[in-house]
């Protein structure tokens, strides 16, 4: 680093701004001491820089999937809020298994991250002990917690579950069912706010509801298509809990020649982009996920630096978008 500093003709301190602390430095300043360090094969040694500083710079994230959509933008979001403030992130992927997330977050805390953001609420025993004994800042993305003592940053998949249901029963639909895979607990929160919405309009009918644990894609949505149409269901609309099971259903309905919405409403969840280009556009419920990394990271900035954050339960809400398919 003070070779760095003698080449630029700047201090070191400032040298370890450019790469820790950015926003410190002046761009023109910080691209000529950038220019100097590759140049000379320099790269900042993070072991050292954790062990005099107490700080290693570093935030695990753990996530269910990389190919789900939803968590890649939850991720960008996550880095935009982090980047700036010289924070790298150790990105972690459980594929919706607490035994896998503890297993990741005991070889992540061998690396004394400064914070944690993780996404639910449903860990192992071991993971929360964990999380208690290091006492390392820690943001929960995606749900809700009613833990006064917990920080969280997401929006209510109950009330998103609720919110489709009611937007299909006002449109005439009375056989409503429900398309469920994956079977995490966001899964079957929406599962169960469609789950109210009927029994308080008093046409629940559990026949009408299909659960799959497998990992939710268009395929599957194409074949749980089938499976309905083979089970010679009665369903006049059916809410996807994802919407790539939503586009494959749409896509079947085109090869078998169900008309949407005309002989089946077909409505999803997550409002993906593909979602308002599909034939005929995919009705869908629109989550905040580019926020809820942001804000998720924002809320974890100020717990490592010592702040405490204007809220500790940050409900970011949801929004309908209602199009053809209903």
């Amino acid at each position: 680093m003070a070779d760095v500093a003698n080449k630029a003709g700047v201090s070191a301190i400032t040298v370890s701004r450019a790469f820790k602390r950015p926003e410190l430095v002046a761009p023109d300043l910080r691209a000529r001491i950038l220019e100097v360090a590759q140049a000379m094969g320099y790269v900042p040694n993070q072991a050292a820089s954790a062990l005099a500083s107490a700080r290693s710079m570093t935030v695990a994230v753990l996530i269910p999937s990389m190919t789900n959509a939803v968590f890649v933008e939850t991720l960008a979001g996550i880095h935009d809020a982090l980047h700036p403030r010289g924070y790298q992130i150790l990105i972690g992927v459980s594929h919706y298994s607490p035994v896998e997330e503890e297993r990741l977050l005991r070889t992540y805390l061998q690396f004394q991250p400064d914070g944690i953001l993780l996404t639910g609420n449903d860990h192992t025993p071991a993971t929360q002990t964990y999380l208690a004994a290091l006492g390392r800042p820690t943001v929960h993305m995606m749900e809700l917690l009613d833990d006064p003592a917990s920080y969280s940053v997401g929006c209510s998949q109950f009330e998103g579950g609720r919110l489709m249901t009611r937007h299909l029963l006002e449109r005439g639909y009375r056989r409503v069912g429900f398309a469920a895979v994956q079977l995490d607990p966001r899964t079957l929160a929406r599962l169960e706010g469609y789950r109210q919405a009927l029994r308080d309009a008093g046409l629940y009918d559990p026949r009408r509801v299909w659960q799959v644990p497998e990992p939710s894609s268009i395929s599957l949505g194409a074949s749980m298509l089938d499976r309905m149409i083979e089970d010679q269901t009665d369903c006049d609309a059916v809410f996807f809990c994802n919407d790539d099971l939503a586009q494959g259903a749409l896509f079947q309905c085109q090869r078998r020649g169900v008309r949407v919405p005309e002989q089946l409403a077909i409505a999803g969840f997550n409002d993906l982009a593909a979602s308002a280009w599909t034939t005929p556009t995919l009705t869908t419920v629109a989550t905040p996920r580019y926020g809820i990394g942001r804000e998720s990271a924002a809320m974890l900035l100020d717990l490592m630096e010592g702040r405490e954050p204007p809220q500790r339960r940050l409900d970011l809400g949801l929004s309908f978008v209602g199009r053809e398919s209903t």
